[in-house]
């Protein structure tokens, strides 16, 4: 079996039995209710999209082999609770679509830089302040490319950038400026004003419902 659709079955766990299907490349598992996945997630060797956003997954329970899967060339993990992306994202050499929007995440590592076939980022909605300045070395500008980053309580000077286009957002972060604020922020503990951004309401979501 090459394609498998679990998506909008009410599921709270995946059967162990999923990593031994090694032909599988595309494994859509969104809309459910997913709070954990099974150990050796990962093996799966000719992965290339990988579905997992509207559940209630976050960092702490992504198995150690999750960031193993060097076929996979989408990943979404967008409408769950992750605060913080593990560095091992960089293991993820051909990921060209990476979707993470609708999450808590507080600050992206500077390994996403390594990720050079990323051609779609969406990090919208989450409590992202500033952005590591690796990201400049994604060809993030083309125009085949999309950088979807609104609805975050961006600091002053990128939120400016933000209003006048992307491409200015780039451009800025690559300052030496720019990398002086970002080592300020990271070092006060990615806190805005003393405070970390309120985390959304998820209450209501529907993996979050109990039938």
């Amino acid at each position: 079996m090459e394609i498998l659709n679990l998506s909008n079955n009410f599921l709270e766990e995946l059967p162990l039995s999923l990593s031994s299907m090694p032909k599988l490349r595309i494994l859509n598992c969104s809309i459910n209710r997913l709070n954990t996945l099974p150990r050796g997630f990962g093996a799966f060797p000719v992965l290339e999209v990988l579905d997992l956003s509207y559940n209630n997954l976050n960092e702490q329970v992504l198995p150690g082999n999750f960031f193993m899967m060097d076929s996979l060339r989408a990943l979404y993990l967008g409408d769950n609770e992750f605060e913080y992306l593990p560095k091992e994202i960089k293991n993820l050499k051909n990921l060209q679509i990476l979707g993470l929007r609708d999450n808590d995440l507080l600050e992206l590592p500077r390994e996403i830089g390594e990720l050079t076939r990323i051609r779609e980022l969406h990090i919208q909605n989450n409590r992202l302040s500033v952005l590591p300045p690796e990201i400049a070395n994604l060809d993030m500008p083309g125009p085949k490319s999309v950088l979807k980053m609104e609805e975050n309580p961006w600091v002053t000077a990128i939120a400016e950038q933000y209003l006048v286009g992307i491409s200015h957002v780039l451009e800025y972060i690559k300052t030496e400026a720019y990398r002086i604020l970002y080592n300020r922020h990271m070092q006060s503990g990615g806190k805005t004003a003393g405070e970390l951004p309120p985390k959304s309401d998820k209450s209501k979501k529907a993996s979050r419902a109990r039938s």
